[in-house]
């Protein structure tokens, strides 16, 4: 099979779904990176505002971006050789530890990169390897990388959630998923729907009950997916969000009262919204009709 025919390939290609398994596995691989480094990005370029502003010497000089350094493990600095950062089979042949302090290599990047690969490859046989199949990668790509940095830190880096934001109007100028100008006010809705919610609630408790950056992503997957779904992903991040947030509660004795981020859930909705919102849609409907 040519590269043209493997890239225009139909749904269902199996090909394409192996190929598209394997890129995945090698992007997860990345995701990894962008996931660690982007907080700390973050951290050093307010730590230097702020040493700026007070007229002190900046905290951090050398360079660190996704680029620059080299991975190295975080316990004894030895650099990742390249048979080292081979996707989930290096952390099998490791053992999971570090090849010279033998230090444990956490479970959760082969799973990244693990989950990354099983997404590829779903969204590859369901969109096809042609245009529409790539922006759905870059679509998940971008949501699994903010689902883990808020779930760390509680953090949807602008650096993420404005470009796909644009990607989602970029992709809609012809037409893609939706008409260009329902996803511009799917883009619009979104943020003010939870930008509504905020200030709601702010009003009402004196405490703020989510960030600046989920009202960014939910206007991202507007402008993605058209205001028509925006219903079906808030009900589905509600969903999803009951559900892990009760099994964090039961099952990892997490404290009630510990915040729990909502980024996470509507990255999730957006994914299944992206793959089955049609017919959950459709489906909500005829309830409602029936009722």
């Amino acid at each position: 099979m040519s590269p043209e025919s493997l890239l225009f390939a139909a749904p269902g290609s199996l090909g394409a779904t192996i190929v598209a398994c394997v890129f995945g596995l090698l992007i997860g691989s990345f995701l990894n990176v962008v996931i660690y480094r982007i907080p700390k990005m973050m951290q050093r370029e307010s730590d230097n505002y702020v040493a700026h502003e007070l007229g002190k010497e900046l905290p951090h000089t050398d360079r660190f971006n996704l680029a620059v350094p080299r991975s190295a493990c975080p316990h004894c600095g030895h650099q990742i050789t390249a048979l080292e950062n081979i996707p989930v089979i290096s952390w099998l042949v490791l053992g999971g530890k570090c090849s010279a302090c033998k230090a444990p290599i956490p479970a959760r990047y082969p799973a990244i990169e693990l989950l990354t690969g099983l997404l590829s490859a779903l969204l590859v046989w369901s969109f096809g390897s042609g245009w529409t199949g790539l922006a759905v990668l870059l679509f998940a790509y971008l949501l699994l990388a903010m689902t883990f940095i808020d779930f760390d830190t509680q953090l949807l880096p602008d650096d993420l959630t404005y470009p796909l934001l644009w990607a989602g109007l970029l992709v809609n100028l012809n037409g893609m998923f939706v008409p260009l100008h329902d996803a511009v006010i799917g883009a619009t809705a979104g943020y003010l729907a939870l930008w509504s919610v905020y200030w709601l609630f702010k009003l009402a408790t004196g405490k703020e009950g989510m960030g600046y950056g989920d009202f960014k992503l939910l206007a991202a997957l507007g402008a993605w997916l058209g205001w028509q779904m925006l219903p079906t992903i808030i009900l589905l991040s509600s969903v999803v969000g009951a559900l892990v947030g009760i099994s964090l509660i039961v099952f990892a004795k997490r404290a009630r009262d510990k915040p729990i981020p909502f980024g996470p859930y509507l990255a999730a909705a957006g994914l299944i919204a992206m793959l089955y919102g049609a017919p959950i849609s459709r489906y909500a409907q005829t309830l409602i009709a029936q009722g």
